[in-house]
């Protein structure tokens, strides 16, 4: 028998600049919706930064809309939520890393074990 191992993730994603605010809440909403159909996973925090201006031109564009997620999930594989944001046109760029189990723990995100 398996057992399921909860996972802590951080999520940055930087939207378009030339798009509203609106439309942030739509990329976040399709990671919520994600999340959702994912049994044991939900939304820790959503941490919109604003618009900032890039540090180099990024597919001719200057500035983009920051927002970091914080998620945990059960779910090991990552890649469908990772292509949802590669073929969102609006999302420039995006990382997602695992976070320690020790850092996890120390946002209160997953009960140290």
């Amino acid at each position: 028998m398996l057992s399921v191992t909860t996972r802590a993730y951080e999520l940055m994603i930087i939207v378009d600049g030339d798009h509203e605010d609106a439309m942030v809440d739509d990329i976040v909403s399709r990671v919520e919706t994600w999340l959702s159909t994912e049994e044991g996973s939900s939304l820790a925090s959503t941490d919109k930064w604003g618009k900032r201006k890039f540090a180099y031109e990024i597919d001719h564009k200057t500035e983009g809309h920051y927002v970091v997620l914080e998620m945990v999930t059960a779910q090991r594989d990552m890649d469908p939520l990772e292509r949802i944001l590669r073929l969102a046109d609006e999302v420039v760029r995006h990382k997602l890393i695992r976070l320690p189990d020790h850092e996890a723990a120390r946002r209160g995100l997953l009960v140290a074990g």
